[in-house]
């Protein structure tokens, strides 16, 4: 079962989210340049720096979307959808650098610099860059609603970054010029690199759970196997194995059934299988290995164990944990 037709859509989508995302940072950044030669104001600098990262960060997503939306070939078999990973592990390390650069530019501020001047054009441009910025993060959030894309997701950190920066901007100019308030530059500065360096340890984590396969949580596969279970002439679900590739999701699981069946019943079997998980899964690319009852084929305890009572001990071991004090 392929999933060609939702890929090819959700590719489309992110192209649209990235394009729109690279024109954002161009307009921004030129908006910036000009801001600070009338300023001056270090806060707008770090805040220019920051676009001109966000700028080469929203091409390589676009490049990244492109490739993911590939079609599986001889070459890649599982299709290109791992692109995405690797160009949100890129996008980690430019955050990581811009949330360094400003807590740098912040410990720095603390106790020195000239007040900024034309305070005017600062605000003006911030202003409007957090209202066109919250345009396109409201679009990407559905898009990344739409499609799952972890390269999206990680362009949209930046962006809601750009937010709480632009808005530090604005607070920075008006305290430090109009209320004299020394060094409000700086605490702003250094709370956003904070907070920046935490989304980006986030989103590395999901990019890298990508690319290491990692299973599904356990609650949707604790659903995609009571789908599955079903099927009345099922006689039992072992060895599940799921992952994601970009906006692509795999599954593959072994099923028992009648050793007295025909190859032909067997696999009428796993048609209807296989259907009733489209309807609740759409897009999911599904292997099934039907097996006689009983046979046992190989030494993996995993994959031995009746999988449907694996994951319901999963289930159970998260709650546990989740209810032990901390």
């Amino acid at each position: 079962m392929t999933g060609g037709e939702p890929l090819a859509a959700s590719g489309a989508l992110n192209r649209k989210a990235a394009l729109a995302s690279v024109s954002v940072a161009l307009i921004l950044a030129t908006l910036k340049v000009y801001a600070v030669w009338r300023t001056g104001s270090i806060a707008m600098l770090g805040s220019l720096a920051d676009t001109g990262l966000d700028l080469v960060a929203s091409i390589v997503t676009l490049i990244a979307v492109h490739v993911a939306a590939q079609p599986a070939d001889s070459e890649h078999r599982f299709g290109h959808g791992k692109a995405e990973a690797l160009a949100a592990l890129f996008q980690v390390l430019l955050i990581s650098m811009a949330a360094l650069g400003i807590i740098v530019r912040s410990v720095q501020r603390f106790g020195g610099g000239n007040a900024p001047g034309d305070v005017e054009y600062g605000i003006a441009v911030s202003v409007f860059a957090m209202l066109l910025t919250l345009a396109l993060v409201w679009y990407q959030g559905r898009i990344i609603r739409a499609t799952g894309s972890v390269a999206i997701r990680a362009d949209n950190l930046h962006y809601r970054s750009d937010l709480a920066l632009n808005l530090s901007v604005i607070a920075a100019l008006l305290l430090e010029t109009v209320l004299r308030l020394h060094g409000a530059d700086a605490l702003f500065g250094l709370a956003i690199g904070v907070w920046l360096g935490w989304s980006a340890w986030r989103t590395a984590a999901h990019a890298i759970d990508q690319l290491m396969d990692r299973e599904w949580p356990v609650e949707r596969r604790e659903h995609f196997l009571a789908v599955a279970a079903r099927h009345p002439e099922l006689k039992g679900i072992h060895d599940l194995r799921t992952r994601s590739s970009g906006t692509q999701d795999f599954v593959q699981f072994h099923v028992d059934v009648d050793p007295n069946l025909t190859v032909a019943q067997a696999h009428r079997i796993m048609d209807e299988v296989e259907a009733r998980l489209a309807k609740e899964f759409p897009g999911v690319e599904i292997l099934i290995h039907p097996d006689p009852e009983g046979q046992i084929d190989t030494d993996d305890p995993i994959a031995e164990q009746d999988a449907v009572q694996l994951v319901a001990d999963l289930v159970v071991g998260q709650k546990t944990a989740e209810e032990k004090p901390a």
